[in-house]
């Protein structure tokens, strides 16, 4: 599902991504550990095409069959829109919508008819537990109830790959926890391939591997 090598990134003189390797299986839960400082989500960020590793390396970067460095930013877009999906620590809905409103974004970004993606929304509202909830607004919900909405709008697409960025950070305990049991069970049922950035260690050791970053590369990886 994702094959890259040799990434490196560099801003100015500060050497972040090292040449990093990584192959991830398709329905298979990476989980990347590491100090603050490490290049964890800067990696993230490039795996998830928001960032591009630095050019004067041969990197080279797979996603589901597509060269991703080969593409143009209009080409990338796309590719991001139908194929990723992504969940921050912060959920970054956005807070004039309902959650319905929010997770559809994605769809109508696609091209999506309203009824066809206000149907999708709806269906993953309800499998998440927030039926009940699609007419209120982010102000409203809890927040393991916006970062539910955060994960349904990941998933209006379809996506390939879902990446996520200390998912549970901002959370309590116990949302945490089911929010971690939630990304097993999207796997299992939808057979989701997750890259998850954690600090958090009972979520990294649930994962199918645990690689550790040190210094802009991984520097062991555990079963």
């Amino acid at each position: 599902m994702i094959v890259a090598k040799n990434i490196h990134k560099k801003f100015d003189q500060l050497h972040v991504l090292k040449g990093v390797d990584l192959e991830v299986k398709k329905g298979e839960i990476v989980a990347i550990v590491g100090a603050s400082g490490a290049g964890k989500t800067t990696l993230l960020q490039i795996l998830g095409t928001l960032e591009k590793p630095s050019k004067e390396f041969a990197s080279s970067l797979l996603i589901d069959g597509d060269s991703i460095l080969s593409l143009n930013d209009k080409e990338l877009s796309i590719f991001r829109n139908k194929k990723l999906g992504f969940i921050f620590q912060f959920h970054q809905l956005l807070p004039e919508f309902t959650a319905l409103e929010n997770v559809c974004i994605p769809a109508f970004i696609a091209g999506k008819e309203k009824k066809e993606a206000e149907e999708a929304a709806h269906y993953l509202l309800n499998y998440l537990g927030l039926s009940h909830r699609s007419n209120h607004k982010p102000g409203e919900l809890s927040g393991g109830e916006q970062q539910r909405v955060a994960v349904a709008r990941a998933l209006i697409n379809q996506p390939a790959v879902i990446f996520a960025d200390e998912p549970s950070g901002n959370l309590d305990t116990q949302s945490a926890e089911n929010l971690h049991e939630l990304f097993f069970k999207l796997r299992d049922e939808f057979g989701q391939t997750f890259v998850i950035v954690t600090h958090n260690q009972t979520l990294a050791n649930m994962a199918d591997r645990k690689l550790v970053m040190k210094d802009g590369l991984f520097a062991t990886s555990e079963l």
